[in-house]
């Protein structure tokens, strides 16, 4: 056999000797997560060396939708195939007010919303009434100064403010030594319920720094 030949034959046998990659089916997921990041610990950690508008003078972001999340029992889908038009530039702008920029909502779509089974504008309405379900505590966005506070004191705070919230529903993440997000475990109707053992990882930090807003 000439060499061509055999190399394209081992090219082949190479390709077919590779496992199949699954692809995650979208409308097929267990639960919702909603990320809730806290923008200025985000900006200060990543966003404002990006040049997001999230991180902009006078932006005003708290807690910003960093996504709604389809979710198995254990793990999730990602990047699912769909037969919906993908958002517009138009549609993901008129998100930004939620998810803090319109190039984050256009992420968050094609991430995490191409597996909700949902149109674009129908995924974005469902994660703007998941937003609004849950209450923010505005104790935080009184701070003037940086403080440092234990991670457990943001889940009791959401509680506090969600009455039927369990810690079970919730947990608080940290990234670099500070307060990163809140996610907190919903049906996909919406209602609270209990995470799967993959999502209830808190951070046990007793001094997780916490940036006020600018």
């Amino acid at each position: 056999m000439e060499r061509p030949q055999m190399l394209r034959l081992l090219a082949l046998l190479s390709t077919l000797a590779l496992p199949a990659q699954a692809q995650h089916t979208a409308g097929d997921f267990d639960y919702y997560v909603l990320a809730l990041s806290w923008s200025p610990n985000w900006c200060a950690l990543e966003g404002a060396d990006r040049g997001s508008p999230q991180c902009d003078n006078g932006a005003d972001f708290g807690w910003v939708l960093h996504g709604l999340w389809p979710q198995y029992e254990r793990g999730w889908p990602a990047d699912c195939r769909h037969s919906f038009r993908n958002p517009s530039r138009f549609e993901t702008s008129a998100q930004a007010d939620l998810f803090g920029s319109s190039g984050s909502a256009w992420h968050q779509w094609n991430k995490h919303g191409s597996c909700s089974g949902l149109a674009p504008n129908d995924y974005y309405a469902l994660a703007r009434e998941a937003y609004s379900r849950i209450a923010r505590p505005e104790v935080f966005r009184k701070l003037d100064r940086a403080v440092t506070l234990p991670a457990s004191l943001i889940e009791e705070a959401f509680m506090k403010e969600n009455d039927g919230l369990d810690a079970d529903e919730i947990t608080i993440t940290c990234r670099a030594g500070r307060i990163q997000e809140a996610r907190i475990c919903l049906t996909r109707d919406l209602d609270l319920r209990r995470c799967g053992d993959d999502v209830i990882r808190d951070c046990t930090l007793d001094d997780a720094l916490f940036a006020p807003i600018p």
